[in-house]
This record gives structure tokens, sequence and C-alpha cells, in this order.
């Protein structure tokens, strides 16, 4: 195959994104993985604000004119926070291998067998909305809304990781814009596709039922252990959903937040290669494997 060395992707920032393909995909093709939208994710808490009942002075007083459950330290202790929460709806076609010369370093070129995944990412504008409704008797009831219909665009800051369970390996997905012409020709008939940063430069508009403004990118990985056959690849950034764990004992009321440790809702996609390190080849991959969910989603 004769490779153009040029990069081909979509121009940064146009209104709307949407590259849709140029040929239609079989039934089967394209595997879509639904979205997991929880009402538990709009809020965190009760939590205590350690930053205040570790650094503030003063807090144990016990006031004359007001509750006590009203005082900085009372408040402190519980606190509950809210959030709205989305979710894009993705998509994938089989992992494929294509040989590509790479620029090294060096400035020579070296073949090489580059793994990638296809994909296609759709804002369904339908997040979850913490609402809030007040009864006459001063209580207020927050419930989780799904807000069907919003026109709210949303920001795809992808994180692709390939994680090879029997090698105890990880690779994060690389840039090759060498290989980018290729693979759109090959898998698009021709349509650019995005890089995973080039496809954060934008807003994605909503999509419906009748209007598709899905946008399509590939993820590339170089350099893959051959002996691989147990792998999973690991999607962040298709959700805002997020926890964090507190460390008290690292508390720095001068570092606002250095003791915690965040971790974002991830979509976790198993596969298995029942092949060995000679003569690599795609039809090897399958997704899904034995014993295990084909798909979860994780906190990492």
């Amino acid at each position: 195959m004769a490779i153009n060395t040029a990069a081909a992707q979509p121009a940064a920032g146009p209104k709307n994104p949407h590259n849709p393909p140029r040929r239609v995909f079989a039934e089967g093709v394209l595997t879509n993985i639904p979205l997991d939208l929880r009402s538990e994710e709009t809020f965190t808490g009760p939590e205590p604000i350690l930053e205040i009942l570790k650094g503030a002075q003063g807090l144990d007083w016990t006031p004359e004119t007001l509750p006590e459950t009203r005082t900085l330290k009372a408040m402190a202790e519980q606190v509950i926070y809210r959030r709205n929460i989305w979710g894009l709806d993705f998509s994938f076609k089989p992992i494929r291998m294509i040989e590509v010369d790479v620029p090294q370093p060096t400035g020579k070129m070296q073949r090489k067998t580059l793994w990638y995944l296809v994909f296609r990412v759709r804002n369904m504008g339908n997040p979850l909305e913490a609402t809030a409704t007040t009864f006459e008797t001063g209580d207020t009831l927050y419930e989780a809304v799904q807000a069907s219909g919003s026109t709210a665009p949303i920001r795809f800051f992808p994180r692709f990781v390939l994680e090879s369970s029997d090698q105890k390996k990880e690779y994060l997905d690389r840039l090759v814009p060498v290989a980018m012409e290729p693979i759109a020709a090959r898998e698009m008939g021709g349509t650019p596709l995005y890089d995973t940063v080039s496809i954060s430069r934008f807003d994605m508009p909503v999509s419906s039922e009748e209007v598709d403004n899905g946008v399509w990118g590939v993820a590339i990985w170089e350099d893959i252990d051959p002996d691989t056959d147990y792998f999973s690849i690991y999607v962040d950034g298709l959700t805002n959903a997020y926890r964090w764990t507190d460390k008290p004992e690292n508390v720095d009321p001068m570092k606002i937040g250095a003791h915690r440790e965040y971790q974002t809702k991830t979509l976790k996609l198993n596969f298995w290669r029942p092949g060995d390190r000679y003569n690599e080849h795609e039809d090897e991959i399958r997704f899904g494997v034995q014993g295990q969910v084909d798909y979860e989603w994780v906190y990492r």
C-alpha cells in the first residue's frame, strides 16, 4: 500500500464538525455502547469540608441567638455537592491493524504495525439535572431528572488507554499523522477522521433520531507487545461523572484539595486476541472475553 505522508484532518473549529462516512456499513459492524447516567452521580456526600474543619480557627463556640446547626463548624461537617451530569453516545468499529512508515527522531522512517480504533461520538442532548422542589414546610427534595430536548453542546476531551492484562503493560494512544489518511481511506471511504486532540477543539452539537451530528475519530497505538492476548481499552471523557476520596492526614489548609484524589467515570472495553507474536493480524481480535463482561463503566 502506498502511504501518503500528508496528514488529512478536518480544519479546527467548524460550526458543525460532523464528518459522516462515505460508505454504508454492514449490520453489526458498528458496536454501540448505551449511555449509563445514574441519579447517584448527580451528588456527593454528605461530606465534611476538611479544609475548614482542620484549618479554620475558633470553630468551637456556642451561639446565643442562633441554633448550633447554623455555626460554620456544623454546616461544614455535612455538605452535599450537587451537579448536572452529561454523557456521550459511543460507537466503534472493530480494532484493526495497519502498517505505515513512521518518522523517527533520527530522521529516518521505520515500518510499524499500528493498532487503531475508529469510533463515533454523539451528543444526544439528554443530561441528568439535579432539580430542587421546596415544600411549604421549608423542606427541599432533590431529584435527578433527564432533561430530554437539551440543546447544550458538549466538548469531548478523550483519553484512550490500551491495557494488556497478561503482559502488564499500558499504552496511551498516539498521534500518528502519516496514518490518518490511509485509515480514513480504508474505514470511511476517504472522509477525514479526527485524532484524539483535534476532536476536542469544537463544541459537539446535539443529535437526534432524525439528525445525526455524530463525530468520527480514531485512536492509534504503536509498539504493542505482540504477545498480548487479553487487553482492555479505557475511554475517558465520555461523561463528566466523577467521584473523590479524601485523605484527612494530608490536609493542608493552604492547598485546597491537595489531599483529595479524583476518579473519573471511564468506559472499559474488553478484548481477546487468540494469536501469537508471529504474523499479527486484525482478524484474531475479538470483542468480549469469555467469563467477563464485554464492557463496563469503571472509576479510575
